[in-house]
């Protein structure tokens, strides 16, 4: 009998002991459950109070002209008229010529790396591009004013103009003065900016493809070209689609190395090789300067509509990648 009752008792001391255990479980769990849910809830209240706060700022802006605001070229802080066309114009076309010129290259590059490299070299390249990406903006443009923008003035922009002045199309494009500065100059110092977290968001995707695909397709006699053609980008598609917009962002918001290079005109011209500006550029170069509530309100204005850009463009972004998931579990 008593060692009967030593066993329930035993049993019974197990049976608390392990609802102590299960209970204290589900305490820290719930704990580590609230703490993990109110970060994300933290990051839509910060999103959501930073939209918030622009959308009173430019309020006045916004009733005062109007759509206007959105149309206008004109930016008079004397006469108190302001437009934000010119520098939305300029956002978008620095940023496309930087995404035109980043993109191939920075996927050469991670095809290289990941492909043809030699192994003694994988790791000093990659550390370089690491090193390319943490170097601070206004790095860039302080060199981009005394060394690449005379550079381009002496060198490119001249025979670019005398290339095409007699192409019905690009003659505009490639019109007017060879400045040095201007907005095709800030493209290409994007263009160095954004070409690091692309390439290194595309050499990782591409080292995440299986060896065997690789090994099956050279085992058919496809060439290194047709692997990476057939096999490595089409398993990598979503991942190069996502380093793209990385690079995007970066490009839409960068603010210190466009305003060095790109004249700070505002005005819209037909030739990229024209001063212009962009939205961060402005900002930049005026809110500290800025008098009277409409002239504030514009420039935060301003900051609303490069707000309102990058969030459409991640919007899009992430409705193709949804897109192009979906046909490939199809």
């Amino acid at each position: 009998m008593t060692f009967m009752a030593d066993v329930h008792s035993n049993a019974a001391a197990a049976a608390v002991a392990r609802r102590k255990v299960l209970e204290r479980l589900r305490t820290t769990d719930g704990i580590f459950r609230g703490l993990t849910l109110s970060s994300a809830y933290f990051v839509l209240i910060l999103l959501g109070a930073i939209f918030a706060s622009l959308v009173v700022g430019g309020y006045l802006a916004f009733k005062t002209f109007g759509l206007s605001f959105l149309t206008t070229e004109v930016w008079n802080p004397v006469t108190e008229q302001f437009g934000a066309l010119a520098a939305i114009y300029g956002t978008l076309i620095t940023s496309a010529i930087a995404m035109l010129v980043a993109v191939p290259i920075s996927i050469g590059i991670a095809v290289f790396l990941t492909e043809l490299c030699p192994m003694a070299l994988r790791r000093p390249i990659g550390i370089a591009i690491e090193l390319l990406a943490g170097v601070p903006s206004i790095i860039y443009g302080i060199w981009g004013l005394f060394f690449f923008a005379p550079m381009i003035q002496q060198y490119v922009q001249p025979e670019l103009i005398a290339t095409f002045k007699n192409v019905p199309v690009l003659n505009q494009m490639f019109a007017g003065p060879p400045y040095g500065i201007g907005i095709l100059t800030s493209g290409l110092i994007l263009a160095m900016m954004v070409l690091p977290f692309v390439t290194a968001v595309c050499r990782d995707v591409f080292e995440t493809v299986p060896p065997v695909l690789k090994e099956a397709a050279y085992g058919m006699g496809w060439t290194t070209r047709e692997v990476v053609r057939n096999v490595v980008i089409p398993y990598t598609r979503v991942g190069i689609i996502g380093g793209v917009m990385l690079g995007l962002g970066r490009a839409l918001g960068e603010t210190m190395a466009v305003t060095f290079v790109i004249g700070n005109a505002h005005r819209i011209s037909g030739s990229i090789l024209a001063p212009g500006t962009t939205i961060s550029a402005t900002i930049a170069n005026e809110f500290t300067e800025a008098v009277g509530d409409i002239y504030t309100s514009s420039l935060i204005a301003l900051g609303l509509i490069l707000f309102f850009i990058t969030f459409v463009v991640l919007a899009l972004a992430r409705l193709m990648l949804m897109r192009i998931e979906k046909k490939a579990g199809a």
